[in-house]
């Protein structure tokens, strides 16, 4: 019944959502970019990337930080011989830093609203042999329908707080219909597994994995750290203290601290600031404006072009690797009442994290 009435809710507001969306994009509305994929309507040139050859593989994750999921799974794919992907996500953001990414090795398109028939247009336009959900994307109608369809699917890099459980926990029935369609929930943590299984996924599916995001070896480290610091300009001596995804109010607590170690360093201090918001940046060219210290953008960076001791990120899908050129990296949100982002990606390079209170 709960399945029912969230899907009529979905298909009634359609009409409202296509009225609607060319006054949302005036207004700059960014979910209503390329409304057409997310009715599925999809571009002619998917066709092409159609072959009878192997199975096709459909990954659907949120926004950025599951295309690096969604990255380790295509590379370990590709492996076996698999060479047919597509890759669905929820924000415009995802989809430019996975078309960054992936180039021709992926078809990268919108997800499609969450209404059955729009899903099942998806599906008949692709032909999925198999689904992967990256991460905890349990979007009632993409699921069922898949299911429906019998799609093998697998939920990946499964994780559940106690908070999400909680939530998920009011509408178990629900979650139970969804959970029993995956034949394989691969999860973080053990405790992630129970409460999948508390849900409604069935025990002997659910595998302790670990954490799908991180399984680069280590010693990429080195040459990922000299590409940036030859992208950056740096020198072998410059320092570089970075600040990565960083909340409003987080910069004006960090400049004494980038000042008192560019005062006590004989060495040139670089220190390189990722807002967790793009649209932040302008606020932060500011601030430093009024500060009187020089900033360069990242994307005006290049080998041989010299740079200012302060940079701004303005890309997005780079901090994750951006942190290996790193000396002091500092996790943002945790100066102020966000509870700090992911430390994970930090540490992935065997460097030391620098956390707030």
């Amino acid at each position: 019944m709960l399945y029912r009435l969230y899907t009529l809710l979905g298909t009634g507001l359609l009409p409202v959502v296509y009225l609607s969306a060319p006054l949302a994009n005036l207004l700059g509305g960014r979910f209503f970019h390329r409304l057409d994929e997310r009715l599925a309507r999809y571009p002619l040139p998917i066709s092409g990337a159609l072959n009878d050859k192997g199975k096709r593989i459909w990954l659907h994750a949120a926004s950025v930080g599951e295309i690096q999921v969604a990255g380790n799974i295509i590379a370990e794919l590709e492996g076996h011989g698999i060479s047919q992907f597509f890759l669905t996500v929820m924000t415009e953001q995802g989809r430019l830093v996975a078309e960054k990414k992936f180039g021709d090795r992926v078809t990268c398109l919108m997800a499609p609203l969450d209404i059955p028939y729009l899903v099942r247009r998806v599906i008949d336009r692709i032909r999925p042999d198999i689904f992967i959900c990256v991460e905890t994307e349990l979007w009632p109608a993409l699921l069922n329908t898949v299911r429906v369809a019998g799609i093998g699917m697998v939920l990946v890099n499964g994780r559940l707080s106690s908070r999400s459980f909680c939530r998920y926990r009011q509408v178990s029935g629900l979650m139970k219909r969804l959970l029993r369609g995956f034949q394989a929930v691969v999860v973080i943590r053990p405790e992630d597994g129970e409460r999948f299984v508390a849900l409604g996924a069935a025990s002997d599916r659910v595998r302790v994995g670990g954490n799908s995001k991180y399984t680069a070896a280590p010693d990429e480290r080195p040459a990922t750290r000299e590409r940036y610091r030859k992208h950056l300009n740096l020198s072998p001596t410059d320092t570089v203290f970075i600040s990565g995804s960083t909340r409003s109010g987080e910069e004006k607590l960090l400049l004494p601290v980038y000042q008192g170690l560019r005062s006590e360093s004989a060495k040139r201090l670089v220190w390189i600031v990722a807002p967790r918001h793009l649209q932040r940046l302008s606020a932060l060219q500011d601030f430093f404006k009024k500060k009187e210290l020089p900033v360069t953008l990242l994307s005006e960076c290049a080998p041989g072009k010299p740079s200012a001791d302060i940079i701004l990120v303005d890309c997005m899908g780079e901090l994750a690797d951006l942190y290996a050129a790193g000396d002091f990296n500092f996790c943002g949100g945790s100066l102020v009442e966000k509870g700090g982002h992911n430390i994970m990606e930090i540490v992935h390079w065997g460097l030391p994290v620098y956390f707030g209170p």
